[in-house]
């Protein structure tokens, strides 16, 4: 078992960056983030056998690009371990001997793997620690970290529980528990049942005392916008005694998600639910006049100050149905939230993207999924739900970058599939998705240093499962994990 360092643990799903570097000064400042401290072994270079799929755009053509595992490749210390189909949510740590442990949910697999990569960041080893006997075929889909450095307790790895088995709700795992034991898996009952696509612990200074756990709804409805964003709060440390709540709008006139406007911040409180099972809970939501989102994806809070650390953003994809018209979004949306610095369950809402506004700073959203935020970033990961039907929507997943001072919304990034598909790696016919991003500069010691993964949809072989994490695939397709180096945090 790997001895971990606390103080290089960086947690949950977050990156950050903005490109734009208009001075020799900037651009020499950028140089020198790719080079480790001394005495840092860490290298940064491709490993995976597997190409560059991922096209820069203007004002991003510097960033560092590098696939360093794939569903392909082969570890040399496991040489059977496949890195299965539709990788998901992440975290890394760094271990006391120098080497780092990467534990990241393979969604369509329901199962969790751990990853050694070795001093200089090379993958040499997998093994899945949460198969999918234990989550009853359930996809495990973002993850987060806590840390006793960030949270005061720990290491313990939270991810969602969403689609496909019985066992929707939060799974809470040992990131060192033995893989022998990989068939057995916990669930936090008292953090409620849910088509769950994050759970995030927020930073222990947020509200001393306090563990408090925010915790997305994926639910899809055609009718009514009916996933909610909800929130644990316990005593320190405390998963298991805690009071549920949900998101509550307490501004008149504000009935569905699509009465909040862009920019314009509304006052909140948290309802607290008596309910824990899936059904229930959906119905007290809706009793309770509880906000319903068009699916309710990640959630990341603010790094930097403790007043930072009391904000947080989530995702709503979106779901594309006549009769959501003017209730849940089309094309999805980002919110910020700012909780009251005495209070956790008391603060304000803004939509601050609105995928929705056709011709707005946001009109390229298609799908927005995953997000992960710095102290002055918000980096916003796309999962195409496959209606591309303005123009400016009309492209393959990307990745945006947020400034959360200036509010402009740039474009990172784009999956390049028409090179892939030219390359024999699937085709344009089925969008891919970016996702389960982590900023990992602290924990590599190199500055501006991002984990990013893509589920490459259509790229598929019979040999992209292991049997270890699920003897009867639903899914064959692969899987690549990327270093992106440059990015601003």
């Amino acid at each position: 078992m790997k001895k971990l360092v606390l103080a290089s643990v960086v947690a949950t799903s977050l990156f950050s960056c903005n490109n734009d570097l208009t001075t020799q000064e900037e651009a020499l400042t950028t140089a020198n983030a790719s080079m480790p401290l001394k005495g840092n072994k860490v290298t940064l270079q491709a490993h995976s056998v597997t190409p560059n799929f991922l096209k820069l755009k203007p004002g991003f053509k510097n960033l560092s690009v590098y696939p360093i595992l794939s569903s392909e490749d082969v570890l040399v210390e496991s040489p059977n371990f496949v890195y299965g189909s539709m990788a998901d949510g992440a975290a890394l740590m760094k271990n006391e001997d120098g080497t780092f442990t990467l534990i990241n949910n393979i969604e369509a697999d329901y199962s969790i793997a751990r990853i050694t990569l070795d001093e200089t960041f090379k993958p040499v080893h997998g093994e899945y620690i949460l198969n999918a006997a234990a989550t009853a075929n359930t996809a495990q889909c973002s993850g987060s970290l806590i840390t006793p450095e960030e949270h005061g307790f720990g290491p313990l790895y939270l991810s969602g529980g969403e689609w496909g088995g019985a066992s929707k709700g939060v799974f809470v795992t040992n990131p060192f528990k033995d893989a022998s034991e990989a068939s057995m898996a916990n669930l936090l009952p008292a953090l409620g049942q849910w088509s769950t696509e994050n759970a995030v612990a927020m930073h222990k200074n947020a509200f001393p005392g306090k563990t408090v756990v925010l915790i997305g709804d994926d639910t899809s409805d055609n009718n009514i916008p009916s996933g909610q964003l909800a929130m644990y709060v316990g005593e320190h440390a405390d998963l298991e005694n805690g009071n549920l709540y949900g998101l509550k709008v307490l501004t008149e006139g504000i009935n569905y998600e699509m009465d909040m406007k862009e920019g314009v911040s509304y006052d909140i409180t948290f309802e607290e639910y008596s309910e824990r099972t899936l059904d229930e809970l959906e119905t007290e939501s809706r009793a309770k006049g509880i906000m319903g989102f068009s699916r309710v994806e990640d959630i990341d809070w603010r790094k930097g100050s403790v007043e930072n650390n009391r904000e947080f953003f989530f995702a709503v994809t979106g779901r594309k149905k006549d009769a959501l018209l003017n209730k849940g979004s089309f094309y999805g949306r980002i919110y910020h939230v700012i909780l009251d610095e005495n209070n956790p369950l008391s603060g304000t809402i803004t939509c601050v993207l609105d995928g929705d506004i056709l011709d707005g700073k946001a009109k390229e959203f298609h799908s927005p999924d995953n997000l992960v935020v710095t102290e002055n970033y918000v980096y916003i990961q796309e999962d195409p739900n496959g209606y591309p039907d303005t123009p400016a929507k009309s492209h393959f997943a990307q990745l945006y970058e947020y400034n959360i001072v200036s509010k402009n919304l740039k474009t990172v990034l784009e999956c390049d599939q028409e090179l892939a598909a030219s390359a024999g790696y699937g085709s344009t016919s089925n969008d891919w998705e970016i996702t389960g991003m982590i900023d990992i500069s602290e924990t590599v010691g190199v500055d501006r240093t991002f984990l990013l993964i893509t589920q490459n949809h259509g790229w598929t072989d019979a040999n992209f499962t292991d049997p270890l994490a699920n003897p009867n695939p639903a899914s064959n397709e692969g899987s690549m994990l990327y270093v992106i180096q440059g990015l601003k945090r």
